[in-house]
């Protein structure tokens, strides 16, 4: 074998082995068998006891409809909402389906850059040349590690917010339940309210037709029951409402949608919750806070990479191999002679740009002041899930001692109020504007009762999203305000 061929063969397997690089490279990523959901099941789990399912065929389909029609057969809990919503809710399918797509964008980072191949073929009469091309980006391919390490951290970061889009209709989906089952405790109350005020407004009407009642007190009464039928019917388009903003938190529609809900909500829990270490919880579980992290994590590696590749944005590394062939025509004595020579050159070529009007100074500028960026948008964070973790907690223990107090405190007092003015009424020691005005107070008592307790069952709901995700809730604009102001007060005398 002569040295030209040997170097020749030399060439050829390093070209053969650099491919062979590639192609094993290209086979170290693959798709993940559950779209990269891993996270979101972990937290749903740990965070909710809930499942969440993907939806990618019929069979999966029918069996939650299956599921969720077994949920529905019982009267709501605020448990089986959330388990429902988890299920049936399209728009967390929908952050599913954007999971998969950032798992796409990562296997497509991960993998080596596709070779090029080029073609060429020039002839004439006598003459043919053949080129032949093979083209692999060097620098796409030395920094594969990098750009892939790189999209690994976009595509977790985009998995914890996939979970924290999970957390977040958990929380909206409890806040909407307790808001329906408050909204129908209100009306059934208001409807014995009604029939009371409705005996009366009768009784009123015969007294008057004894001459027992003067006509003013008659009015009263009348009054009296129509303004309640008035707030029955408030109450009931409150109630309406109420249920189909539940019902679109769930996603439900057709014959799921009558559902039944409890006449009542649940009871004030005997303790709360305690606020020792409730910032370095929030810090330690938020999943927003983690997918900053990885977004973070992202950036920096971006940036090093950036920066160590300022002066390189490209080399191209080509195989060439160039087959030509030649005749020759010749007429010596009358003969003519035809002589061909064929020719085959194999080489390599290699281009890379020259930054000659830009060291790489704009990219590296641009890349720190991203980095920064995120490093900053991840202290804000941070900083303001401390202040949500300690706001949540004051509206959490605020909102309890004010429901507390209306069922231990107010509310007995009221029905005491109405029964000595009932037994002062039946002595005619009062008048019927008296009885009317105890009522009145009583009702509304009863209305607020309920609605603290409410504002209570979302203060915890908006406690719980404060320490793990899933965005801070309202907690009620009323409630909101008297609840802070009742938890600065220490809740004394509660």
């Amino acid at each position: 074998m002569t040295e030209k061929n040997s170097a020749g063969s030399t060439r050829r397997l390093r070209l053969l082995g650099g491919v062979a690089a590639t192609l094993l490279l290209g086979g170290c990523v693959s798709f993940s068998p559950d779209g990269g959901l891993s996270t979101a099941q972990t937290v749903a789990y740990a965070e909710l006891g809930k499942d969440v399912v993907k939806i990618t065929g019929g069979a999966e389909a029918a069996a939650i409809q299956h599921r969720v029609e077994e949920l529905l057969k019982r009267p709501l809990t605020a448990d089986s909402a959330v388990q429902i919503a988890l299920l049936k809710n399209r728009g967390l399918q929908a952050a599913f389906n954007e999971l998969g797509v950032s798992e796409a964008a990562y296997i497509q980072n991960s993998l080596p850059p596709n070779p090029t191949i080029s073609l060429s073929r020039l002839g004439g009469n006598l003459e043919l040349e053949i080129e032949r091309q093979i083209l692999i980006g060097l620098f796409e391919l030395a920094t594969l590690p990098a750009r892939a390490a790189i999209a690994e951290q976009r595509f977790r970061a985009a998995q914890f917010r996939t979970a924290e889009a999970v957390l977040r209709l958990a929380a909206e989906t409890r806040r909407e339940y307790y808001r329906a089952v408050a909204a129908n405790q209100q009306v059934a109350f208001m409807q014995q309210a009604l029939a009371t005020a409705e005996t009366a407004s009768e009784l009123a009407k015969q007294l008057g037709e004894t001459g027992a009642l003067n006509k003013l007190e008659q009015a009263r009464e009348h009054a009296f029951y129509q303004e309640l039928g008035a707030q029955l019917a408030r109450a009931r388009i409150e109630q309406k409402v109420a249920r189909e903003r539940l019902i679109r938190q769930l996603g439900l529609w057709g014959r799921d949608i009558d559902f039944r809900l409890p006449s009542s909500l649940p009871p004030l829990p005997a303790r709360i919750a305690s606020a020792q270490d409730i910032e370095r919880r929030a810090l330690e579980r938020r999943v927003d806070l983690q997918a900053l992290r990885h977004d973070l994590e992202a950036t920096a590696r971006q940036f090093g990479l950036t920066n160590a590749t300022r002066f390189v944005s490209d080399i191209e590394l080509a195989g060439t191999s160039n087959y030509e062939r030649v005749k020759t025509v010749s007429v010596d004595h009358g003969e003519v002679e035809v002589e061909k020579e064929k020719l085959n050159r194999r080489g390599l070529e290699i281009a890379f740009t020259i930054p000659i009007y830009d060291f790489g100074a704009v990219g590296v500028r641009n890349a720190r002041e991203t980095y920064m960026a995120a490093a900053n948008r991840l202290a804000e964070r941070a900083v303001n899930v401390r202040s949500e973790a300690r706001e949540a907690y004051l509206r959490y223990r605020g909102n309890y001692d004010l429901a507390r107090h209306y069922q231990s405190r107010v509310l007995p007092l009221q029905k005491r109020i109405q029964d000595e003015a009932l037994l002062q009424y039946s002595g005619m020691l009062v008048d019927v504007s008296q009885l009317i005005l105890d009522a009145r107070a009583r009702i509304l008592s009863n209305v607020d009762a309920i609605n603290a307790r409410r504002d209570f069952w979302i203060a915890a709901t908006d406690l719980k999203a404060a320490l793990v995700g899933g965005g801070a809730g309202s907690g009620g604009p009323e409630g909101g305000r008297e609840a802070v102001a009742a938890a600065a007060g220490g809740g004394g005398g509660h």
